[in-house]
């Protein structure tokens, strides 16, 4: 099996071997970097260790992609923000912004060439020589809501949506800009997908009408400039929003592990009905406009769990129908190997007992 041909056939819609086990979402652990010699802070801004970590846990554990960068501060550090970039088992964090209001945001000149930013598309160049014809190489990228809490930080940006609706949405707008032109130097690449991630636009954290109007537009514009396969990630209970995720032109969408996969199946299907077939769950009456990827918890099953919890956890996800198998969001960075390793075990077994 090629295993870069089996994710684009699902992605695509395509019938596939079998269901990929891979990360959309934050994949270096600190087991991984003391295996390799490669460690945060350092991988976040050196194109080679970057390549190196990011594909650590194909190396290590199966894992079926390479995924890069590592943190979701990579746009805002390029924006004009100040990032500390952590530690060995701490993600880079916005320290300072240059933004006081919604009408301050613009994108700089040179924004390409700025923080991070050419250390990113420096290493999937080093993928892609390591990996082009084998191994899908996932990028992530900030969404323009997430973008913009970033730079104006969360909470004001959350209170001027209801003093000052129209303000955020220039401001989000300005974002986008960003988003766009980033995802269109990122698409020149050429990874195989791009991953956009919209935590802020969790229902947790807004209502899932102003994910309708305000968020879900801004992500059709993006989806639209980017020129690979594309996954959507929101974080949380994300089940309110999930027919508006699958509808906005992304190839797949990436949900936590408190959204129920065969629910969010039924809704995704157009007027049709599940069928369970031999342990997997089918469309009938029309196919769903997006695939689920997801959704083995992060912080509880993967971090904290046994080899035999995770194994649990995938044949659940995996008897739900979910059709690319993934941690529910970024890995605890003292994540186990093993418990990687007992993922991608899991599926292979689940594949055993039905043929």
């Amino acid at each position: 099996m090629n295993i870069k041909s089996n994710v684009l056939k699902v992605l695509s819609g395509e019938e596939s071997d079998i269901i990929p086990v891979l990360s959309v979402t934050q994949i270096a652990i600190v087991e991984a970097m003391e295996k390799t010699d490669v460690y945060w802070p350092e991988a976040h801004i050196n194109a080679d260790m970057m390549a190196i970590l990011g594909s650590s846990l194909h190396e290590l554990a199966g894992l079926e992609c390479a995924r890069i960068p590592f943190c979701l501060t990579v746009e805002a550090e390029a924006m004009g923000c100040k990032v500390n970039l952590g530690s060995i088992e701490r993600t880079p964090q916005i320290t300072e912004t240059p933004f006081r209001t919604a009408s301050d945001i613009e994108i700089p000149r040179d924004f390409l060439n700025k923080g991070r930013i050419p250390v990113v598309l420096e290493a999937i160049k080093r993928l892609k020589e390591e990996y082009g014809d084998t191994l899908p190489i996932i990028v992530g990228i900030t969404g323009p809501f997430t973008l913009t809490g970033h730079l104006l930080g969360v909470e004001n940006m959350l209170r001027d949506m209801k003093m000052r609706p129209g303000d955020i949405e220039n401001a989000v707008d300005n974002s986008l800009d960003a988003c766009m032109d980033y995802a269109e130097a990122i698409s020149q690449a050429e990874p195989d997908i791009i991953c956009v991630a919209e935590p802020t636009a969790a229902p947790e954290l807004i209502d899932p009408l102003q994910f309708k109007t305000i968020v879900k537009p801004r992500l059709e514009d993006l989806a639209n400039v980017i020129r690979t396969k594309k996954i959507l990630h929101i974080c949380g209970s994300s089940q309110p929003i999930i027919h508006d995720m699958a509808s906005i032109g992304y190839d797949a969408i990436s949900v936590e592990e408190n959204v129920d996969i065969v629910k969010a199946k039924h809704d995704l299907e157009k007027g049709g009905k599940v069928l369970r077939v031999g342990g997997k769950v089918m469309s009938m009456g029309g196919e769903t406009s997006s695939k689920i990827v997801g959704n083995i918890s992060s912080t509880q099953t993967l971090f904290r769990g046994s080899t035999e919890d995770v194994k649990e956890e995938v044949k659940k996800a995996l008897n739900a129908g979910v059709d690319i198998l993934a941690p529910s969001c970024g890995l605890a960075p003292r994540s186990p190997i093993a418990n990687i390793k007992a993922m991608v075990d899991a599926r292979n077994e689940f594949y055993d007992k039905i043929q």
